[in-house]
C-alpha cells in the first residue's frame, strides 16, 4: 500500500473529487479525515469508505472551524502527514461585471484563505511526524482562464502561486506543497462551471476543446493526489499537474 499508516485530512471531500480522493487514500493504506460543510454528506462518504475514514464538518473559511478540524484528526489519528485543499466553489459562467460582491468574497474565502488558514494550522503538526505534503486543488482555469469564470480563475490562479511560494518556504521543514489542475468534471458543479444545462449537446461543446475526449472524473484526480501524497514522489514539490486530458496544450 502506498499510503500505509499515513494520516490524512481531505477537505470538501463528501462527494466529487474530494470524495474520490479519500477513497483513494484510504484504498491505498492512509486513516482519512473526510471533512466537508455538509454534516450529513460527511458522516456518508465516510461511513461508505469504511473504518478508515472519520468525517467532520468544517467550513474552511473559518479560522475555528479549520483549526478544530486539524485538532480533531492529531486526537483522533495521532497526527497529521498529508493535507488535500480540495474544498472549493465557483460561480456561475456569465459575464464579469454580472457577478455580485458576495459571491465574489465567497470564492475567495473558500479558494483562497482556506489554504492560509489550513497552513497555519497544519504545518506545526507536519512538523511534529517530520515533514508532510499539501496538495492544492487547484484548475486549469488557473493557467488557460476562458471568459465567463474571470472571478474563479483568479482564484485559481492565487492557489497555484500560493504552491509555488508555499513549497519553496516549507521545503526546510521537509513539507512538500503540489498542486492538481484538473478540466471540468463530473462533479457537482459541472452547470455552474458550463453556465448552461447539463445536457448531451451541451457537454459536446466542451468535450470538444478537450484531445482526449471527455470530462475527468474523480478516479483521474484521485490518481494524481495519491502520486503526490506517495512518499515515492519526495523529491516533488512545487508543481502543478495538469489532469486535463490534453486541454491546455
Amino acid at each position: 500500500m502506498r499510503l500505509k499508516d499515513k494520516l490524512a485530512i481531505v477537505t470538501g471531500a463528501a462527494s466529487g473529487f474530494g470524495r474520490g480522493i479519500a477513497e483513494a487514500f484510504a484504498t491505498e493504506g492512509a486513516k482519512v479525515m473526510v471533512a466537508d460543510i455538509s454534516t450529513e454528506a460527511a458522516a456518508a462518504a465516510a461511513a461508505a469508505i469504511g473504518t478508515a475514514a472519520v468525517p467532520f464538518t468544517a467550513d474552511v473559511s473559518k479560522k475555528d472551524d479549520v483549526d478544530a478540524m486539524v485538532a480533531a484528526c492529531v486526537k483522533v489519528f495521532g497526527g497529521l502527514d498529508i493535507l488535500v485543499n480540495n474544498a472549493g466553489v465557483t460561480h456561475k459562467s456569465q459575464s464579469l461585471m454580472t457577478v455580485t460582491e458576495a459571491e465574489f468574497d465567497r470564492i475567495y474565502a473558500v479558494n483562497v484563505k482556506s489554504i492560509f488558514l489550513t497552513t497555519l494550522a497544519a504545518v506545526p503538526e507536519m512538523e511534529k511526524r517530520g515533514g508532510g505534503s499539501i496538495i492544492n486543488t487547484a484548475s486549469t482555469a488557473g493557467i488557460r482562464p476562458r471568459p465567463g469564470l474571470t472571478w474563479y480563475n483568479g482564484s485559481k490562479g492565487a492557489a497555484l502561486t500560493l504552491t509555488k511560494s508555499m513549497a519553496a518556504e516549507l521545503a526546510a521543514k521537509n513539507i512538500r506543497v503540489n498542486a492538481i489542475n484538473p478540466v471540468i468534471g463530473e462533479t457537482g458543479l459541472i452547470e455552474q462551471f458550463m453556465g448552461m444545462p447539463d445536457t448531451p449537446e451541451n457537454r459536446a461543446r466542451f468535450v470538444a476543446g478537450i484531445p482526449l475526449g471527455r470530462f475527468s472524473k474523480p478516479s483521474d484526480i484521485a490518481n494524481a493526489a495519491v502520486f503526490l501524497a506517495d512518499p515515492a514522489s519526495q523529491f516533488i514539490t512545487g508543481i502543478a499537474i495538469e489532469v486535463d486530458g490534453g486541454r491546455c496544450i
